[in-house]
């Protein structure tokens, strides 16, 4: 007999409350203990006045790359600094401890392990750096999540195989995962392979570690040559993974996007379809296990060839993930472009804006109630636990006379978006934690700046590097401890 599951609207007992950071937004010492050159080294910050598109700060091709090179003495480049958690991290796992964290999801820099990526055997004070990170969180209780990869690629591997446009770099990445995983498996029990894969649509050098400029394939190729291959990449994650450790549990990380139809005319819900499908891909790949149909006309329409092999569709289907990981940040609206799919716009728009939602300084939609959506939407088509990797709201942010920053936007942003999370799981929907983007100050992925602040924690210091460094707690620093203590139930502001 059938017994309804009489869901209810509360945070689950051992909910995971947390933080999240990546490497090389906060590490800082990128040329200490022979850690590697990474792309990420050489983005340089470019002021608001000279910036065109948010986009474009964090796209690179060769050129670019050359020209950071060119001069690399001269210009600002704020991620080889971050906000020093490479000194500073005992002082700041005490902090998430203050606050009661339960999970640290971070990033270990590849380059910090391979150099290059074609050293034989890893750097043993790479290691050495995240058993002391990993130790200390242990110490508080507070249970680490690895993401694998955070956007910092090697640029050796960059400069000879283009990133993942090449077949070689899978084993170049196998070698590395498998490096950290023998490593540090009896003490971290949560994995991520790729961050926001589907950020490629957007960002070809970001996540996939290719110039557009130093390949002679279409873009739309190259975009889908290099998903293939990081989808063999992190499938072979988590095969290995598994073998290694059948307790190990491992995720995909996406960015997901929730689409509105602009209106009521049925072409803008067809182009909602569309532009779902795009955010639906990438999970259906590691979720399922198999190339979606949805996908074959694009691929005609395209000109785009996928030679797959038996045995790597193999690789798909044995390496699924066993939980989904999602960063989520706003929603978009759907106007109609075409009857035919195709790549929709990440980044927020005029166009795309909801006109029923306000905007952040940066133009992006501030959406609480669409978090809901999204997960009732990843729950129904995967029955997969969710695990919340990054949610956030940044803002230009200066302490007052006492020295504190009175962040209130942040706390109302926070009570709204988890009571939305809160309903999500009445709904029925498993998710098992969450932790908040930028827990403190970092330099922005986007901008390579400081002003963008997303912390419970400010760090004083600029986008040029000036500054004590020093850490003081917000506001909502406070509020957050409150609503760890209560599992959630005291959401109050």
């Amino acid at each position: 007999m059938y017994k309804m599951n009489k869901s209810k609207a509360e945070f689950p007992k051992g909910f995971l409350w947390g933080g999240a950071t990546a490497a090389n937004q906060i590490e800082g010492a990128y040329d200490t203990d022979h850690r590697g050159l990474a792309t990420t080294d050489l983005l340089p910050y470019i002021s608001i006045d000279d910036r065109s598109t948010v986009g474009e700060t964090f796209r690179q091709s060769k050129a670019s790359i050359d020209e950071a090179i060119k001069h690399e003495k001269d210009w600002n480049f704020p991620k080889r600094r971050g906000n020093d958690f490479y000194h500073r991290y005992k002082e700041d796992i005490a902090l998430m401890a203050q606050m009661g964290f339960k999970v640290y999801r971070f990033s270990i820099a590849w380059s910090r392990i391979y150099p290059t990526g074609f050293e034989n055997e890893p750097n043993e004070e790479g290691l050495q750096f995240y058993d002391r990170v990993i130790d200390e969180c242990l110490k508080y209780g507070i249970e680490p999540m690895i993401t694998t990869l955070h956007y910092d690629y090697p640029i050796a591997i960059t400069n000879k195989y283009n990133g993942f446009e090449s077949k070689e770099t899978i084993d170049l990445f196998v070698k590395y995962a498998k490096t950290i995983l023998n490593r540090y498996h009896k003490k971290v029990k949560y994995w991520l392979t790729f961050n926001e894969l589907n950020m490629g649509l957007s960002s070809i050098s970001t996540c996939f570690g290719a110039l557009p400029d130093q390949s002679t394939l279409s873009k739309d190729q190259l975009i889908f040559r290099c998903f293939f291959h990081m989808f063999l990449a992190a499938a072979k994650t988590v095969i290995y993974a598994h073998e290694l450790d059948d307790t190990l549990k491992v995720g995909n990380m996406l960015w997901k996007q929730t689409y509105f139809p602009r209106t009521c005319k049925p072409e803008d819900n067809l182009q909602q379809l569309f532009d779902t499908y795009f955010n639906f891909f990438f999970s259906d790949v590691q979720c399922k296990g198999e190339i979606p149909h949805y996908l074959d006309r694009y691929f005609i329409d395209k000109g785009i060839t996928i030679n797959y092999t038996d045995d790597e569709l193999e690789i798909l289907q044995k390496g699924k993930v066993d939980f989904i990981s999602i960063s989520y940040y706003r929603t978009n609206t759907s106007k109609y472009r075409s009857d035919k799919l195709e790549i929709p716009p990440l980044f927020s728009t005029p166009e795309t804006n909801n006109p029923y939602l306000l905007t952040t300084e940066w133009g992006e939609p501030i959406d609480t109630v669409g978090i809901r959506i999204a997960l009732n939407q990843i729950y129904d088509r995967y029955h997969l636990p969710i695990f919340i990797s990054e949610i956030g709201t940044a803002k230009v942010e200066v302490p007052n006379e006492e020295g504190i920053v009175e962040d209130d936007h942040r706390i109302e942003f926070l009570s709204k978006l988890l009571e939305q999370l809160k309903l999500a799981i009445g709904d029925g929907v498993d998710v098992f934690g969450v932790t908040y983007w930028g827990w403190i100050d970092l330099v922005s992925s986007s901008c390579s700046e400081m002003a963008k602040r997303y912390g419970f924690v400010y760090v004083d210091a600029d986008d040029y590097g000036n500054g004590s460094y020093d850490r003081t707690p917000k506001k909502s620093f406070y509020w957050y401890k409150k609503v760890i203590e209560s599992n959630g139930e005291d959401l109050t502001y």
